[in-house]
């Protein structure tokens, strides 16, 4: 059965937010994508902890860097990299089945080099009400990300 979409994390570096976005994944039937270097191990007891149960339900893939990611066979064809460095909203973007949706990690978020592989028409940000704070957690823009990108997909059904 072909995924309604692909999360990549970039690097993530919080136990708990890779846990939290392997749950929801699990529970969405998305697969998650880990780029790595992580900053830790995938059999930390943070992980387990916040995925819980559903750890061993979840489609999980491992890749050694961006360049693997993009090499690796079954991956998403169109990329949307979420950032705060993009004028375009969320709701501007029209997301389609088999999406992948890529976002940065929780120190530095996403590297220059990744920024240019994507440019401007594939960057998507989610809007802030108020301009005094930096960005959301990692697992709550994915999930906020993941929830449009499903509604829109079975919107177009």
């Amino acid at each position: 059965m072909k995924p309604p979409l692909h999360l990549v994390l970039l690097r993530p570096e919080i136990p708990p937010n890779t846990g939290n976005v392997g749950r929801m994944c699990a529970v969405t039937g998305c697969v998650l994508h880990l780029v790595h270097p992580l900053g830790f191990k995938i059999d930390d007891a943070k992980l387990r902890r916040a995925g819980m149960d559903y750890w061993h339900e979840l489609d999980v893939r491992h890749h050694d860097n961006w360049e693997a990611f993009l090499a690796s066979p079954g991956r998403p064809e169109r990329l949307w990299l979420f950032t705060t460095k993009t004028t375009r909203g969320l709701w501007d973007a029209e997301f389609q089945e088999g999406d992948g949706l890529v976002f940065g990690n929780e120190g530095s978020g996403t590297p220059e080099e990744i920024h240019a592989w994507f440019g401007p028409d594939r960057e998507v940000k989610i809007p802030h009400f108020n301009d005094k704070t930096r960005s959301l957690n990692l697992s709550t823009a994915c999930g906020i990300a993941t929830y449009e990108a499903l509604r829109q997909i079975k919107r177009a059904k």
